[in-house]
């Protein structure tokens, strides 16, 4: 069987013969075919190219949204985190205030679930391992508690505000700020005494400082005595009322007379080294009904 073939004719200008060239049809017929697939296939790779370019562009501004919703998520979680901190603070603060004023603490049962925001839920390393619905559900169950927390507190607060309203003598007259500024070089309780070296009980603070330093009163009162004493040097007492008596030794001088009255914050002496002492401090006692008990417990920081 004899193959069909096209006959393609080249005339150049001049002299020179006509040439001609004998194509087999199916050969022309596959080129045209496959010419078609050519321009096909370059068309749906450019299509697809062109619509990979715009899921890039789209995916590139879907990971900026995702690292500035992290960022804004991991804000939100340190906002809260302070929130939390703070509502702490409030809280002590609440406790310090009752105790001085022999004011019952809240019952636990008043709210109805009540329960606090975990420190650790919301720390920056977890939120960043957290997937977003997580994160999100963590920071509203961290709110709702929080503001739960927060209607609650004002309760208590009005409800001490009302009693304190009452007691605004008996608060004028509790030791409430520190008497002298320094560092806490001994606390209130048994302690290795630095003379003997045998345990004892340590009546009050021991706040150390700089030699002639103001000591205040914490309170309001009256001063009940001045006198020196073998182991607390020059010593001064206040008496405030309700039962409380406050007690500074080691004083360099004393600035104040038995039976004067002093209010909060006036300078009753000097910071010293007299008496027993192994540096520059005062040593600092409450005393309630005759009984001593730690200062700290009624120090407002």
């Amino acid at each position: 069987m004899t193959v069909k073939k096209i006959t393609i004719l080249f005339v150049p200008d001049g002299a020179r013969g006509v040439r001609q060239l004998r194509i087999p049809r199916f050969l022309l017929t596959f080129s045209a075919l496959f010419l078609i697939a050519c321009t096909v296939f370059i068309s749906l790779v450019l299509k697809d190219y062109r619509a990979m370019k715009s899921q890039m562009i789209r995916l590139s501004r879907l990971e900026k949204e995702a690292v500035h919703h992290r960022e804004q998520s991991l804000l939100l979680a340190q906002r809260i985190q302070e929130m939390t901190r703070k509502m702490d603070q409030l809280n002590e603060l609440d406790r310090k205030l009752r105790i001085m004023v022999n004011l019952e603490p809240p019952e636990e049962d008043s709210v109805d679930g009540m329960g606090g925001p975990d420190p650790l839920s919301l720390s920056p390393r977890s939120v960043l391992q957290k997937g977003r619905t997580d994160l999100i559900r963590s920071m509203h169950h961290t709110l709702d508690n929080l503001g739960r927390e927060i209607a609650f507190g004002k309760k208590e607060k009005r409800d001490l505000i009302k009693f304190l309203e009452s007691q605004k003598m008996l608060l004028a007259c509790t030791p409430s700020i520190w008497p002298a500024k320094g560092w806490l070089s001994s606390r209130f309780g048994y302690r290795i005494s630095p003379f003997t070296g045998e345990k004892e009980f340590h009546r009050g603070i021991d706040i150390s400082g700089r030699i002639n330093s103001p000591v205040l009163a914490p309170a309001d009162g009256m001063v009940s005595a001045v006198f020196y004493d073998y182991g607390y040097g020059r010593v001064v007492t206040i008496t405030h009322g309700y039962g409380l008596e406050t007690l500074y030794g080691h004083l360099q001088k004393v600035l104040v007379k038995k039976g004067q009255f002093v209010k909060r914050g006036e300078t009753i002496a000097l910071l010293g080294n007299t008496g027993r002492s192994t540096g520059p401090h005062l040593h600092y006692e409450v005393h309630l009904n005759r009984v001593a008990v730690n200062p700290l417990r009624y120090i407002l920081n």
